[in-house]
């Protein structure tokens, strides 16, 4: 077996914002939300299987196959703004915070470099990668950074030496004052919905139906059950770290671009330096992987091509990013357009979640490859958190 496809999805969501939240839960109140951390890992999986089921067993992405299965003529209509909106808009808002958080590690390394120079760089090494439309390069760069996002923050975790009863206590629920906020933001910022068109699709495009279709879905389980259990040592490493450097101290805000320089005096320069290397590279991958999820879900529901080599693909993957680079280049305010993009991904997930589970319990698009029943019940408690997070931070967002 060999690990791919679900290394981009750790690739995607373990990026700045993972950073800033993992920091920030463990800085404000320790250990006491590593269950969350948990939650989320189980939950991510599940769907992400659903959705890698999907590609691998029809060859088709979670958007093409919302537009080809939605008969009514103004659902689909609703179905391809809302996703163009909240994938595709929305990858574009996050996309300068992807770039900025890679160039805040960079200036971290190399405080001598113009700050001005990084994010055209990142940007322009980015596009290039996208451009090749070549899954074994991309899929090789992201590979290498995450392995190195591994290596960092867990080393960073081995001299950081947290208590492992007070570790090993985190993964009993609980919820400590004012901590639902981070709780909600700690799911949500792991369970992404454009991951679920992202890795559909790159599955999707490897589609052979001439292969043992049940040996690829068990090849594929196991990539994802491995890439995303690493995406969450990851980001319990970060947890902790943030854990054992700030809880119960006056460290101030902490954040994505400050913490590197925070933990120097506990942990000494080279803990400095390693946060800043894993903040880069955490940006680019978050960078490269946030265009393609764009791409995968604008083009499947306009009805192009979603292969990564065609025209159209590219450029809609290279919008993205230069809209993301402009933002983070000009010093804009992302602010609006990125609550549009909350707003609109809050009302998306659960629907998409829905839609995701109807369709691989059907036998006339799934053939033998439909959900159990087991699996179905299990998947019935994330739904209902989704939909209560959907709820929480649109009300948040409107009041």
């Amino acid at each position: 077996m060999r690990l791919g496809p679900g290394l981009l999805v750790t690739a995607a969501f373990i990026g700045p914002g993972t950073i800033t939240t993992a920091s920030v839960a463990g800085a404000n109140f320790g250990f006491a939300l590593i269950w969350t951390l948990l939650f989320s890992v189980v939950a991510t999986i599940l769907l992400q299987s659903m959705a890698a089921r999907l590609g691998v067993a029809t060859g088709l992405d979670l958007a093409s196959a919302l537009r080809t299965t939605i008969q009514t003529p103004i659902f689909k209509a609703l179905a391809a703004i809302l996703v163009i909106s909240a994938i595709g808009i929305g990858s574009a808002a996050y996309e300068a915070g992807n770039l900025t958080g890679a160039s805040l590690g960079l200036q971290e390394i190399l405080p001598s470099v113009s700050p001005l120079l990084w994010t055209p760089l990142i940007a322009i090494l980015s596009a290039v990668l996208l451009y090749t439309g070549k899954h074994k390069v991309i899929e090789g760069a992201l590979i290498v950074l995450v392995v190195l996002m591994s290596l960092v923050f867990i080393s960073t975790l081995v001299m950081a030496a947290p208590p492992l009863g007070e570790v090993l206590k985190g993964f009993i629920p609980s919820l400590p004052d004012n901590s639902i906020t981070t709780v909600l933001a700690l799911i949500g910022t792991t369970i992404v919905p454009y991951n679920l068109f992202l890795h559909s699709g790159v599955l999707a495009e490897k589609h052979d139906s001439s292969k043992n279709i049940d040996k690829v879905i068990k090849e594929t389980n196991l990539d994802t059950g491995i890439s995303i259990t690493l995406g969450g040592i990851i980001t319990l490493a970060i947890l902790s770290t943030a854990s054992v450097a700030f809880y119960g101290t006056d460290a101030g805000k902490i954040s994505a671009a400050n913490m590197a320089v925070q933990l120097e005096p506990l942990l000494g320069s080279m803990a400095h330096y390693f946060f800043a290397i894993g903040l880069c590279a955490a940006g680019l991958t978050s960078a490269i992987t946030a265009p393609l999820a764009g791409a995968y879900a604008v083009c499947g529901m306009l009805g192009w091509s979603t292969q990564m080599s065609d025209t159209r693909f590219k450029l809609v993957a290279i919008t993205i990013l230069v809209f993301g680079a402009l933002v983070a280049s000009l010093g804009l305010d992302p602010v609006a357009v990125i609550i549009f993009a909350q707003a609109a991904n809050g009302l998306l997930l659960p629907i998409v979640t829905c839609y995701l589970v109807w369709l691989v319990n059907q036998k006339s698009v799934m053939k033998g490859y439909t959900n159990s029943l087991l699996l179905n019940l299990v998947i019935v408690p994330v739904i209902l958190l989704i939909f209560g997070l959907s709820l929480y931070k649109l009300s948040n967002l409107i009041f």
